[in-house]
């Protein structure tokens, strides 16, 4: 399995626009950025999916180049873990595709704004998700949808999406029959599911609950966010696993390489996913990077 980061902060990047937090600050001083959180991951090396699709997406990946034909791309489709706008904007820029299938669950499907959308560009083919259930993708893959979480996006509180369900965030686990991989990028509670597997890539959000209101006085937690904080999320982590952070939020301290909140993850056989690299899974608790 082939796994390509092709972002890693959180909705805004890094540096946030319009944002003066230390963190930002560093970041454009040092001449730094994130894009945010998207995955891209075959189980062949020419077949891709997309794990979310965020509004920054740019597939400019050598592997990820359209050919031999006019219109012919390797990416098959999208699977989506929640109906965030920074998860799914990005479908927009997909609207020139042939023919694009999204995966999602219910809920998800019904609420996201970019879909209707898209049906006047491209012929969207809609492949609900259900916990638990396993889906064939293109190039040996399958995918399993996990429940975390019942938060909606603020653009979908308070009205009826036409779909049942409670299921509007969900870990993804992804295996090629050798290997498997989960996909966490919005955690609000610890779920067994993130100690089994090779790999899991975690939501690195924020290092603390705390973190918004220190850094730019907004009175939110992290929890309230539907985030579990990293501090509170090493702890759980288990041995023989390879953990990555991703969905790292502009405050937050883990996305600076010097600082000593990254020593902690890495004291803790952790680490940041690497943003523009390219793993290969292998067998049992194998990653290399190629």
């Amino acid at each position: 399995m082939r796994i390509w980061f092709l972002g890693t902060a959180a909705g805004g990047g890094l540096p946030q626009w319009n944002c003066a937090c230390p963190g930002c600050r560093a970041a454009r001083d040092g001449g730094r950025s994130l894009r945010q959180d998207t995955l891209a991951v075959s189980g062949d090396g020419r077949s891709w999916y997309l794990l979310n699709a965020a509004p920054d997406l740019r597939l400019d990946a050598p592997e990820l180049r359209p050919g031999p034909g006019l219109r012919e791309t390797p990416v098959r489709g999208v699977v989506l873990t929640s109906a965030e706008l920074d998860h799914t904007t990005g479908l927009l820029g997909l609207r020139e595709a042939t023919a694009l299938t999204v995966f999602a669950t219910r809920p998800v499907l019904a609420a996201v704004p970019a879909l209707p959308l898209l049906d006047h560009y491209t012929a969207v083919t809609r492949g609900p998700l259900t916990s638990g259930v396993a889906v064939a993708l293109e190039g040996g893959l399958t995918v399993t949808p996990f429940p975390l979480g019942a938060k909606r996006p603020r653009y979908a509180t308070g009205r009826a999406t036409g779909a049942p369900g409670e299921d509007w965030v969900v870990g993804l686990r992804l295996s090629d029959g050798r290997s498997t991989m989960v996909y966490a990028p919005c955690l609000a509670a610890w779920s067994a599911e993130l100690a089994d597997a090779n790999l899991v890539i975690l939501d690195g959000t924020f290092f603390t609950d705390d973190e918004l209101l220190r850094s730019t006085g907004v009175r939110r937690t992290a929890r309230q966010m539907g985030h579990l904080p990293i501090e509170e999320s090493l702890p759980m982590l288990a041995p023989g696993v390879r953990y990555l952070y991703t969905h790292l939020n502009n405050t937050n301290p883990v996305a600076r390489p010097d600082s000593a909140q990254r020593a902690a993850l890495r004291r803790h056989g952790a680490d940041v996913a690497p943003e523009g690299e390219i793993l290969s899974l292998g067998g049992p608790h194998h990653l290399v990077d190629l």
